[in-house]
């Protein structure tokens, strides 16, 4: 009854946000964006003046933007609040994945997690052949030479592909400095950026995680074995809880798929 005294403070509190899916930008049920992801992480900052913030991440990565404003908005919170965040990788945090563990200012790895990925990747198909096979002409007319870049309809060109690989390299960049900015001298590789992944404690000898932990017995550790959690998660709708899918969704529901399958899961 201690915590309802007034004046009396209770035993300590942490918040705990789970962050499991693929990074995508819209309303598909799975995936982390920053509009979903908003409310909850601003009520776990705010509700019941919490010790810390533990993150569970798992999440093979996805959009860029999305990764970097769902962790903007993750360290603008432990910024003003003053409140240490700690992130907890489950089975993988890999390329936007591991950019939202260093939102954390630690980041623990259990001994089999999969992290790293710092790279960027683009992917699609070519159609050209299949269509030239079954005499079917492509009919496109644009206003600016660029505008129908890397169409999958066409030969590929190279000057398309020399284009893609400087925005890839900008995006490239920005992972970089973030991840140099949040990991600083804790950083001993000299190959870290290469999209390459490493598994537990190989992370941890790079300097891209602190330990090996999880996320009860490392709050009990700091905080002692009176610790409370809340946590804090997107909610399944009703087709979600019932296994069902509606139609449309099943290329995007493969796309994921492939996402994870890239680290074997």
């Amino acid at each position: 009854m201690k915590r309802f005294i007034p004046f009396v403070s209770g035993p300590p509190l942490v918040a705990v946000i789970r962050l499991h899916g693929v990074i995508a930008s819209g309303a598909k049920p799975g995936t982390l964006n920053d509009a979903t992801l908003a409310p909850l992480i601003e009520k776990a900052f705010r509700k019941g003046k919490p010790k810390a913030v533990a993150l569970l991440i798992n999440s093979p990565g996805g959009s860029p933007v999305q990764s970097s404003l769902i962790a903007a908005r993750i360290r603008g919170l432990a910024e003003e609040h003053d409140i240490p965040v700690h992130a907890f990788v489950e089975d993988v945090a890999a390329s936007g994945g591991y950019w939202l563990a260093c939102a954390g200012d630690h980041i623990w790895l259990d001994d089999s997690s999969i992290t790293g990925s710092i790279g960027v990747i683009s992917a699609s198909f070519g159609f050209d052949k299949l269509m030239a096979h079954h005499g079917i002409d492509r009919r496109v007319h644009t206003a600016g030479k660029d505008k129908s870049m890397l169409d999958p309809f066409r030969p590929e060109r190279e000057e398309d592909v020399t284009r893609l690989k400087d925005l890839q390299r900008q995006i490239h960049d920005s992972f970089i400095a973030h991840v140099k900015a949040r990991r600083g001298s804790r950083l001993t590789g000299d190959d870290l950026f290469t999209g390459e992944i490493w598994v537990g404690r190989g992370a941890v000898d790079l300097g891209l995680a602190d330990g090996i932990a999880h996320v009860q017995p490392k709050m009990k550790e700091i905080f002692g074995d009176d610790v409370r959690f809340s946590r804090y998660g997107p909610k399944r709708g009703l087709f979600a809880r019932f296994g069902a899918q509606i139609v449309g969704d099943a290329l995007a529901q493969v796309e994921d798929r492939a996402q994870w399958a890239r680290f074997g899961l």
